[in-house]
């Protein structure tokens, strides 16, 4: 047995045939090695792109309203016609924004007193300053009694605090790089000067840049 052994020791096949065995890989192996430093590579040229263009939120500002027509005298239903001026700001430098499937409605006391209104595809260039003025009406929306009392006593008082409130999905465009879409929920909470029957632009007593999340 040990000479055997000793000639299979010797045997230079032998020796060859263990030197095989030795040095093969796995091929399951190699190929989750170069998932992963696929993976890493990719995620750090994100992280790289993301870092020196770091797109900003857009900002957005009510600058004016109207009202046309709020009848509260079919409660719990109420007919509304009212305009609005936003502004909206890209503040990138380097990324554009282009906006899908945009819609607004004004709430009062969290609650929707006009239906949501789609608004047209919105592409903002950098830096740049775009102004919508969408006409949102509501024909016999019902709401709340809270919500019918309320806006009869505002009216009265002469002051009225209303939202305006836009929702939807952005992306980011820079050069040839498109991010994926991002939800986009703008509150804007407004204060406006309004006695009951008057019919037209109304004084914006308070409007705060709006509150932007995505």
């Amino acid at each position: 047995m040990a000479k055997e052994h000793q000639r299979k020791e010797n045997n230079p096949h032998f020796l060859g045939n263990k030197e095989k065995g030795a040095g093969h890989k796995d091929p399951r192996s190699a190929l989750f090695k170069f998932i992963t430093t696929f993976l890493f590579l990719a995620g750090l040229a994100v992280l790289i792109v993301w870092l020196i263009y770091r797109p900003h939120k857009p900002r957005f500002t009510v600058v004016g309203a109207a009202v046309y027509e709020l009848n509260t005298t079919s409660p719990p239903f109420i007919s509304t016609s009212m305009q609005f001026t936003i502004f909206t700001r890209n503040p990138n430098r380097r990324v554009s924004i282009m906006y899908d499937k945009l819609t607004a409605y004004v709430s009062y006391r969290n609650q929707a007193i006009t239906p949501p209104l789609l608004l047209p595809p919105l592409y903002q260039e950098k830096r740049s300053t775009v102004v919508m003025s969408p006409v949102l009406v509501g024909a016999g929306v019902p709401v709340s009694v809270e919500v019918s009392d309320g806006l009869v006593m505002d009216e009265a008082y002469g002051v009225m605090a209303l939202r305006v409130v836009l929702l939807g999905r952005l992306r980011w465009k820079a050069g040839g790089i498109k991010t994926g879409r991002y939800g986009v929920y703008v509150k804007c909470d407004i204060v406006v000067g309004l006695k009951k029957g008057f019919v037209g632009q109304v004084p914006l007593l308070g409007s705060p840049q709006c509150k932007v999340d995505i």
